[in-house]
């Protein structure tokens, strides 16, 4: 009897759930339809772009090259390092983010011109005209994130980029599409930025007469679209930013003989951004110490850029960058460990290398007369960190847990990162405080470098295009904000001296964008670009008895054909149009 009932039970429960097997139940999902009378859901689908930019944290892909190690075990970057480096594992990979951001993109794209954006039928068509612009620069953006981690010379010599997807993509598309060329990949960024340019303002201001081109509209639907409330949105500043930096990487030596872009383009780009904001003059004094500079932090919440930055985001108050890279007798973890070789990096403060015969430089005695910027970026032994300027002993003999390899939160290198840190956050669980942070996605010094870098290739130390500054002029800049001086004849004797040489200004400018953008994610993609060494060892001190001596910490596992990354195995598999990057 049970069994005849529990058999009836089931074919009750079968045939009452044919309509789902058949044709699934309705849910509750949204169709785009109902985007075009409420604005509000239209702009999420844009939205879906800010909330996949890859640079709203720090990365610290650092310790995979020879400017950092990490103690941390677990660390992506250490394993990719140490010769993990995979198709299967790529820790640098922004395929998926990236595609599904120009997907959203896309969608954007082929729906903004239906959506009714505000009752008002001028300030509608502003923000339909503005909305389109962001979505433009972030789709050019997303374009350069992917060129940069997965475009590279193809199992058959060729410099691919990767499928160019201008269209949203449905059920019945066709996914297994080649790569487009490298080439083709720039020259519909360069578009999209163009596109982005002439629909957006330079920056969100409020306007106090209306700009050329606004004539029929008035100056309150103007500023009601265009005004400070959407400050740190896509502007045409920024894109021209992307612009200058994926022309950066085109004209670098991985990939200038596939494209188009020069070194001149390059500079251009730079250059056109930089004249807006008034030339070497507008080199912010205080640029170095962006992240500690209080006043301009307390600022942030109006939505303002401090005079160095172009974009960013805020990311409040919080203590979790202390708490990862304070040294563990002020309660951090000593996560990422700056290298010797980045140490050494730093010249001395009359300007000359360390290794010059002029320098001055005393071994037994490193750290003094150095250049400034080695204390304000690197905890060396000695000097003093965290809210009660406890003085920190990396030695191997010191009587802490601070010193060299002493526990698994010590330092592996005989230095702490001092840069990016708020040393007025207190860790002590007793008494903890958190401080306000925010993360730069684009700041000027980096582009003052990028013009810098590509001045010098295109036209030589001292040429200045029709800019009226050299790449002489900007690092002359950045050495002085720097305190680079020599105390004799009260100028910058190094810099003098090279400033007639391409391969020598070459050399120093590389060198001074590694230090001044160290630990903000740029090494490892600059020494890929360069086709530099990557297989520098990874070097520390380790001071004992009150000598220094030199040590290696890491080896690095590269191969040459990793100065461009592997295109998803995944992806490899399921559409065999699509053509692995060589040596992947």
């Amino acid at each position: 009897m049970n069994k005849k009932l529990l058999i009836l039970l089931s074919i009750v429960i079968i045939f009452s759930s044919c309509d789902d097997l058949i044709e699934p139940a309705i849910e509750n999902n949204r169709g785009l339809e109902e985007m075009y009378a409420e604005a509000e859901f239209a702009q999420g689908i844009l939205l879906n772009g800010y909330t996949r930019l890859p640079n709203s944290n720090w990365s610290f892909n650092d310790v995979a090259t020879d400017d950092a190690v990490t103690n941390d075990d677990n660390s992506g970057y250490l394993r990719i390092a140490t010769g993990e480096w995979t198709s299967i594992f790529n820790p640098m990979d922004q395929w998926t983010n990236c595609k599904s951001a120009i997907q959203y993109l896309n969608i954007f794209l082929e729906e903004v011109d239906k959506v009714t954006w505000a009752r008002d039928e001028n300030a509608s068509e502003l923000f339909r005209q503005r909305l389109k612009g962001e979505a433009y620069g972030l789709r050019a953006l997303f374009m350069y994130y992917l060129l940069q981690a997965h475009s590279g010379v193809s199992v058959d010599g060729q410099m691919l980029g990767v499928p160019l997807v201008l269209e949203s993509e449905g059920a019945s598309s066709d996914f297994n599409i080649p790569r487009n060329t490298f080439e083709q990949c720039m020259q519909q960024l360069y578009n999209d930025v163009d596109n982005a340019v002439q629909l957006l303002p330079l920056d969100f201001e409020e306007a106090t007469s209306l700009p050329s081109g606004y004539e029929d509209y008035t100056l309150d639907d103007y500023n009601r679209v265009f005004g400070f409330y959407a400050k740190q949105r896509m502007t045409a500043r920024i894109a021209q930013v992307v612009k200058a930096q994926a022309a950066l990487l085109a004209a670098s030596p991985a990939y200038s003989s596939a494209n188009t872009t020069t070194w001149e383009d390059a500079a251009m780009y730079a250059g056109n951004v930089l004249v807006l904001n008034g030339g070497v003059s507008g080199l912010a004094s205080n640029g170095l110490t962006w992240y500690t500079n209080v006043a301009e932090m307390n600022d942030l919440g109006s939505g303002n850029n401090p005079a160095e930055i172009i974009w960013r985001t805020d990311i409040g108050d919080s203590n979790n960058l202390e708490a990862d890279n304070f040294p563990p007798t002020i309660y951090g973890r000593g996560r990422i460990n700056p290298t010797q070789n980045l140490v050494d990096a730093f010249p001395m403060a009359n300007g000359y290398p360390i290794s010059h015969p002029g320098s001055g430089y005393d071994a037994s005695n490193p750290y003094q007369n150095r250049d400034p910027r080695l204390k304000l970026y690197i905890l060396v032994n000695g000097d003093a960190a965290g809210v009660n300027n406890t003085q920190i002993n990396t030695a191997a003999d010191g009587n802490t847990n601070d010193g060299l390899n002493k526990v698994e939160t010590s330092t592996r290198t005989g230095y702490y990162l001092k840069k990016l840190l708020r040393q007025d956050v207190n860790l002590n669980p007793t008494s903890q405080t958190s401080q306000r942070h925010y993360k730069p996605r684009m700041r000027y010094t980096e582009l003052y470098l990028n013009y810098a870098e590509a001045a010098n290739e295109a036209w030589g130390p001292t040429g200045t295009g029709s800019f009226g500054f050299s790449a002489y002029d900007v690092i002359a800049a950045i050495r002085k904000r720097a305190g680079i001086s020599h105390p004799e004849m009260d100028s910058d004797v190094y810099l003098e001296s090279v400033k007639n040489d391409k391969a020598l200004m070459r050399e120093l400018i590389r060198n001074e964008r590694r230090l001044e953008l160290c630990f903000e994610g740029y090494r490892f993609w600059d020494l890929r670009r360069w086709k530099s060494n990557l297989n520098e060892t990874a070097k520390g001190v380790k001071i004992e008895s009150g000598t220094y001596e030199t040590i290696n910490v890491e080896n690095r596992v590269y191969s040459d054909y990793m100065n461009y990354g592997p295109i998803p195995y995944s992806e490899i598999l399921k559409f065999n149009a699509l053509k692995q990057n060589q040596g992947w």
